[in-house]
């Protein structure tokens, strides 16, 4: 086996979708900066409340769209392209059924879900705005990812990233415009995140106005049995994303009881500060996907193999050098978002961020485990390693610190459950390797 190529490839691809995931978090954290700059710490806790609605929507898109994309890179090399162009019609109109229900939720039951969330009197009407713009604006969202990770396996990363970072751009200068020059609030804050996936898909158009696209919608009964498979590869992700809207309910629902508001707020900054960190594995994982896609459906499990020991090492020096960052760059990040000098969250927070940020290694290893054995048509073991670090482990943990009254507890929930999780996901992976790689078929030639 060459390596040179798969490596080139590996670092071509992870590059583009490093800096996509990374534009995405960094509009996230800039929102999060323009709300604490705009509205204080009621304004943090707010958009802290309401981050689970979008977790959910994120879901839903990133299922459709790795679903999707993983069985349109395995088909590709050896099937005709009509194929090919029913999965990406498939998952697009289960894209547009998910969507129908998100726009009815938005339209008459926002309320119901903003006192769900936990908001209380203080925060409701801010948490309302935003949660209902969001769930209005929801089918963007949703056909944004579903377009990006289909291009991302339709050797188009560069491009994906470029629409996904045009939106980003879009959504900080909006920003800027709704809550300061226009004083639009909340509402404002929303309606610039919202528009923000349009300019997105806009620029990702060209992919499609040039010719480049191996998929396209095709006129068709839509196939439960296809839309199933689709679901079965990016459930996942599904349950990756989702899991994060649970954590940050959870984590609401728990610090509330121990440190009120003001923790919630240390909490937001936390979460936000964590979304830029995490956007790196998630950029690993989405740039491998294609990658161990395309060599699967070649049966070539030497270069699944190669790729995902690159992906392990690159996660693990990554999780060093942002460990290290944040242990002594602690007191600036929370002042970026403390603009009221609040004693009180700045202590939570700085506290938190150490201890709550040890999830880094662990966190790297499972997100690329996941995609592993996605890549690998083993959705079951991937959707374990998702459940186990999004509920399964999070919430009895979270209990028991709720019980303590330990903030301490609290911070190091996530850091234990992903620790648990790599080391039952490491176990499947051995076992996996002594069943198939002692007799791994010839590598099927390209066309």
């Amino acid at each position: 086996m060459d390596k040179k190529p798969i490596r080139l490839d590996f670092f071509r691809y992870i590059l583009a979708n490093v800096i996509s995931s990374l534009g995405v978090s960094v509009y996230i954290l800039i929102d999060t900066f323009f709300i604490s700059r705009g509205m204080g710490s009621e304004g943090l806790t707010a958009l802290n409340l309401s981050l689970p609605v979008f977790n959910i929507i994120n879901g839903f898109g990133l299922m459709l769209g790795i679903g999707g994309g993983s069985r349109f890179s395995m088909l590709y090399c050896h099937t005709e392209r009509k194929e090919t162009d029913e999965v990406y019609t498939n998952a697009f109109a289960a894209m547009l059924a998910v969507a129908v229900l998100f726009e009815l939720t938005g339209i008459f039951l926002s309320e119901q879900v903003t006192h769900l969330l936990g908001a209380d009197a203080s925060v409701f009407s801010m948490s309302h705005s935003y949660i209902k713009t969001i769930l209005l604006f929801s089918p963007a969202f949703l056909m944004n990812n579903l377009l990006a990770c289909f291009m991302r396996n339709d050797s188009a990363p560069r491009l994906a990233m470029l629409g996904m970072l045009s939106g980003s751009l879009a959504n900080i200068i909006l920003d800027y415009l709704f809550i300061f020059r226009l004083d639009m609030g909340m509402g404002g804050a929303a309606l610039a995140t919202c528009i923000s996936p349009f300019i997105s898909m806009g620029v990702m158009s060209i992919h499609f106005i040039t010719g480049w696209n191996a998929f396209r919608l095709r006129i068709m009964i839509p196939s439960l049995s296809s839309i199933r498979e689709i679901i079965s590869l990016g459930l996942h992700s599904f349950f990756s994303e989702v899991s994060g809207g649970v954590v940050i309910m959870i984590f609401n629902f728990v610090i509330y009881r121990i440190s009120g508001n003001t923790g919630i707020a240390a909490y937001g900054v936390i979460a936000n500060a964590a979304i830029v960190f995490t956007a790196i594995y998630a950029g690993i994982a989405s740039g491998i996907q294609p990658l161990m896609c395309r060599y699967h459906g070649r049966s070539d499990n030497t270069a699944i193999k190669y790729i995902l020991r690159l992906a392990l090492w690159t996660s693990l020096l990554f999780s060093v050098l942002a460990y290290t960052a944040v242990f002594f760059g602690t007191s600036s990040i929370v002042g970026i978002f403390n603009n009221d000098g609040n004693s009180q969250l700045r202590a939570i927070a700085e506290t938190g961020m150490h201890e709550y940020f040890l999830f880094m290694p662990f966190m790297g290893t499972n997100t690329i485990l996941s995609v592993y054995f996605t890549s690998k048509e083993m959705p079951r073991q991937a959707q374990l390693i998702s459940l186990l670090r999004g509920t399964i482990l999070i919430i009895p943990l979270a209990f028991a610190a709720y019980m303590l009254r330990s903030m301490t507890g609290v911070w190091l929930t996530v850091p234990i459950a992903e620790l648990i999780t790599k080391f039952v996901g490491m176990s499947i992976l051995l076992v996996s390797f002594r069943r198939s790689w002692t007799d791994s078929p010839a590598p099927v030639p390209t066309r």
